[in-house]
């Protein structure tokens, strides 16, 4: 993502090597940034913001507990508990999702 390759020059790490095109750079994943000198301009992007969240479709849980599991056993290992619907894991993993 772009937002990824806004990084003040000085911040820069080489993720190149000397002489990379700028299609090669994107290529392999980095951002590539001519427009300063004496910095890398193929250079390692900002690592995807993310955040973890409880799949709002009951049918989509992948399931993080046993039948009869309580609520506090859940969330104590790191999983989402929602007691509804029937037929669906109550205790379930999160999902991660790009900000």
């Amino acid at each position: 993502a772009k937002c990824q390759c806004k990084l003040i020059p000085r911040e820069r790490k080489n993720c190149g090597y000397p002489g990379i095109s700028a299609a090669e750079c994107k290529r392999i994943g980095c951002c590539f940034n001519a427009s300063v000198p004496s910095v890398p301009w193929c250079y390692t992007p900002k690592p995807k913001k993310v955040k973890k969240v409880c799949p709002n479709d009951p049918y989509t849980r992948i399931n993080c507990g046993h039948p009869g599991i309580k609520p506090r056993d859940c969330t104590k290992k790191g999983c989402c508990f929602r007691a509804h619907p029937a037929g669906v894991p109550w205790c379930f993993y999160h999902r991660v999702m790009e900000e």
